[in-house]
């Protein structure tokens, strides 16, 4: 009955324009029913898929790979609590396969109820800090929650230390390299403070924390496996960034019994993750859209954009699904921007406009999307949003 009223009331969201019901669902249906989610989950092989960065895209990678399996759920929406959860399993309560994207902070909540078969653990960044506080924080809480997953099988970052921190003491642990180059949220040590030496190769601290060998290593052209063969890896999603969250979403569907070559076939495939990386008509033209919402991600984006010369718009705000303090803008190294045809826009534009004034690049401040775009040459530009104006945008735009 709980999990009728809830589809019920998920439906009439939809139905009344009020979202998409991938969380009111749940939250009804955990209010008739408080065990929900181990109820919905029992019997199933669920990934749980989380960190800072990369979370909607990989989770979107291992759903396709499990797909090959049998029927699988998941929260495409990017719901990530636990009634986004609730919301998603209920929708095909038979499929045997979940693939499901946790919020850092509430895995703990979901492994106090029941214990998934995979754990992915992507990397551990500042984001968010006047609702999530700092890293130390996410790694103790991520810490406890493995804790309380002892059957789970943990795929993990080795080259992130707060990620080595959270999963060094679990036992069935599958690591994964890809070299990160965000390094700044990582130079000391999460266990004891001190300061850790050559954090790009093989660091390791005197408390005894270190760098595990990795069982994955991503290389330019695809990657390495536990039993040293060497697999193309050639993704329709583009970056660096996006052949890591592949390695990840390989490692973790291999744990469940898939096979290699399919599920890069099926990986391979996918052109977006909800809007991410996708082309959308915004004002009459064609963009195309990526999210950066902290350091780390903008560095990323900015180095996918480094590959071509196209008209660039940055939309910055800072509600609270952002984060108010927008202090980080001054810990990205804008300067790689200097010489292209920048424009800025969202409720901060104006402290955007200045952190790219002192990084030397040029910018012209619009008073809206469809204002800059307007007044933008007629190629295809790169829209470079956080996080809630990038869903505004996509909400906005029409998908070709």
């Amino acid at each position: 009955m709980a999990f009728e009223v809830g589809k019920l009331a998920a439906g009439l969201s939809r139905r009344l324009g009020m979202g998409s019901g991938a969380i009111i669902g749940g939250r009804v249906a955990m209010a008739l029913q408080p065990r929900a989610l181990p109820y919905l989950g029992q019997g199933k092989q669920v990934v749980m898929i989380t960190g800072t960065n990369g979370k909607t895209t990989t989770t979107q990678m291992v759903a396709e790979a499990l797909r090959a399996a049998g029927e699988t759920v998941s929260n495409a929406t990017g719901a990530n609590m636990l009634d986004g959860h609730v919301a998603a399993l209920m929708r095909r309560p038979q499929a045997p396969y979940a693939a499901l994207e946790v919020d850092e902070l509430h895995l703990a909540q979901v492994t106090e109820q029941f214990e998934p078969a995979v754990i992915v653990l992507l990397n551990l960044t500042r984001d968010q800090l006047d609702r999530v506080g700092e890293i130390r924080t996410v790694e103790h809480s991520i810490r406890r929650a493995l804790r309380q997953a002892p059957g789970a099988h943990v795929v993990a970052n080795s080259d992130d230390p707060n990620v080595v921190s959270a999963a060094a003491d679990h036992p069935n642990v599958t690591w994964v390299s890809g070299g990160g180059r965000w390094k700044d949220d990582a130079l000391n040590c999460p266990r004891c403070g001190a300061f850790l030496q050559d954090v790009e190769r093989d660091w390791q601290c005197a408390c005894g924390l270190a760098r595990p060998a990795a069982d994955w290593t991503v290389d330019a052209t695809g990657l390495i496996g536990p039993d040293g063969e060497h697999r193309d890896l050639s993704l329709r999603l583009p970056g660096q960034v996006n052949r890591v969250n592949a390695a990840f979403a390989l490692s973790a569907a291999l744990v469940l019994g898939g096979e290699a070559g399919a599920v890069l076939d099926r990986i391979s495939g996918i052109e977006q993750a909800n809007g991410r990386y996708g082309a959308v008509s915004l004002a009459g033209r064609t963009v195309r859209l990526l999210l950066a919402k902290n350091p780390a991600s903008w560095l990323e984006m900015l180095d996918l954009v480094a590959t071509h010369r196209r008209p660039l718009l940055l939309v910055l705000n800072s509600r609270e699904a952002d984060g108010h303090d927008v202090s980080w803008l001054w810990d990205i190294e804008f300067e790689s921007l200097q010489d292209r045809a920048v424009t800025v826009s969202g409720d901060r534009a104006l402290d955007l406009a200045v952190r790219l004034r002192y990084a030397g690049v040029r910018c012209e401040v619009a008073s809206s999307v469809p204002a800059a775009l307007a007044a933008m040459p007629q190629e295809t530009p790169d829209v470079i949003a956080n996080y809630t104006a990038f869903r505004d945008l996509f909400a906005k735009g029409v998908r070709p």
